[in-house]
């Protein structure tokens, strides 16, 4: 064996043996049951899907709860994840491009209902599409990129200027504001904006407003320079066949729109800022998660470089991300003091998304002592056999089911055997009653359950149906 391949061998050892130890440093103040099941999660996900791997942020009560990484950061040499090696987190940067405007405009150098003619020029229609328009997808501009993969074009590096000519200065898809369609165009836009506001570059102002205030150490900027050896690879994946090596961006096409990546933990860290409201003024914060509606009075279910939904009875605030190589998921609940966080390391899938809303539903789940969910579930069981414990219902449920109704059930239920999974996916209260839902999954379908729970814990109604 020749030196550089021993020393290629040592480093291959080192990189290993720093992964387990970081792995094994990671913070947790969840329970070893809870810890356990989170695990069960993701590396199921991992299974089933493929994924390389995945890393992951939990915050409860305002505070990072659990840090993990599972599989396999790069295949060839295999190199075990760990939670400080980074990935990119796609359009989850939008959200950072939003907070910079609303940084400035709480410094009087902008407002959100300028035109963005006030600063980028020769736009189309730039007299008439506001700030806020950008921000919330609402301008007309058309997306640059709505694949879900790298067209040629794109890997060759690009300017903001040659962005905007082909894509901003042609007519827009609609009038402003009177539809919302997902636009990367529209961040490229605010990013000059945010440049020409502030007087420096936009990655500067992020680190010396928020990055740096918020101990966010590992951030870098992907859209100028490639992820190191010691993070994450990014990965794709044809149809059905193997993962492989995804293709890199040119320079210039994640500007403001997708261009950063951080470790899970530095995510979570700027969650927490959100749940404190650490950064921004109050008022800001209330503009950025507070959903737009459109001139002919539809909600969009989205703010400013932010989803605006309801999760599990809960106001959740969230953005999904996608790059060559990557996808993730960042879903904040506020009012619990609550976040997920995760990242992978292949693109076009759903895994962050789907992991994401299993681990706040086990959370939340968790929170609610679980005692429902194992109800329902034999409950459900019962059915598929056509049984009931009448007891455990109301008078009015208890007439829903009669003995055509049981045999209904198990005739429909029963076939479909044991389920793989039984998650709770809702919760929320309504004329003094608590309502659940589930999703109940076989191999070969899933069906949902809803019910309604009286305030001395009889089931008031308990449906199933096809999902």
């Amino acid at each position: 064996m020749n030196r550089p391949q021993r020393f290629r061998n040592l480093l291959a050892v080192l990189i290993l043996l720093t992964a387990s130890l970081l792995q094994a440093q990671a913070p947790s103040s969840l329970s070893v049951v809870l810890r356990e099941k989170v695990d069960s999660i993701v590396r199921q996900s991992l299974t089933t899907t493929g994924v390389p791997s995945a890393s992951i942020a939990i915050v409860q009560a305002g505070a990072i709860a659990y840090l993990q990484a599972y599989g396999d950061s790069r295949i060839e040499p295999r190199t075990p994840a760990s939670p400080a090696m980074r990935y990119s987190i796609g359009s989850i940067s939008k959200q950072f491009t939003a907070a910079a405007i609303l940084l400035l405009a709480e410094q009087g150098k902008l407002s959100l209902d300028d035109p963005v003619s006030r600063f980028v020029p020769d736009l189309t229609r730039g007299n008439e599409v506001t700030i806020r328009e950008l921000l919330s997808h609402s301008s007309g501009y058309q997306d640059y990129w709505p694949q879900d993969y790298v067209p040629p074009f794109m890997l060759q590096s690009v300017n903001t200027e040659t962005i905007l000519n082909l894509w901003a200065r042609k007519p827009l898809d609609f009038d402003p504001g009177t539809e919302w369609q997902y636009s990367n165009t529209n961040f490229v836009i605010a990013g000059l904006i945010v440049e020409k506001a502030s007087g420096e570059p936009l990655l500067q102002f992020l680190s010396t407003h928020i990055f740096a205030p918020l101990g966010m150490k590992s951030v870098i900027n992907i859209d100028q320079n490639r992820l190191t050896e010691t993070d994450a690879t990014g990965y794709l994946r044809y149809a059905l066949g193997p993962p492989r090596l995804a293709p890199k961006e040119g320079k210039g096409w994640l500007f403001a729109a997708g261009e950063l990546a951080m470790p899970a933990e530095d995510l979570a860290k700027w969650d927490i800022s959100m749940i404190n409201r650490s950064v921004l003024q109050p008022a800001s914060y209330a503009q950025m998660e507070k959903e737009v509606v459109l001139k002919n009075g539809l909600g969009t279910r989205y703010g400013l470089g932010v989803s605006v939904v309801r999760e599990f009875g809960q106001r959740a605030i969230e953005h999904g991300g996608e790059v060559s190589g990557f996808t993730a998921q960042n879903t904040v609940f506020p009012d619990a003091r609550m976040a997920v966080v995760v990242l992978v390391n292949e693109d076009s899938v759903e895994a962050s998304s789907d992991i994401a809303r299993k681990i706040a539903g086990l959370l939340f789940r968790e929170a609610d002592a679980g005692k429902q969910e194992d109800q329902s579930r034999e409950i459900f069981a019962a059915l598929q056999q056509g049984k009931i414990d009448r007891a455990l219902f109301t008078a009015n449920s208890n007439s829903y089911f009669t003995e055509q109704a049981l045999r209904d059930f198990a005739a429909s239920l029963g076939p479909l055997g044991q389920p793989t999974e039984f998650i709770q996916t809702g919760k929320q209260d309504r004329g003094g009653m608590t309502f659940r839902s589930f999703e109940v999954h076989f191999p070969q379908k899933t069906v949902e359950v809803w019910e309604r729970i009286m305030p001395d814990g009889k089931i008031e109604q308990y449906q199933v149906g096809a999902k």
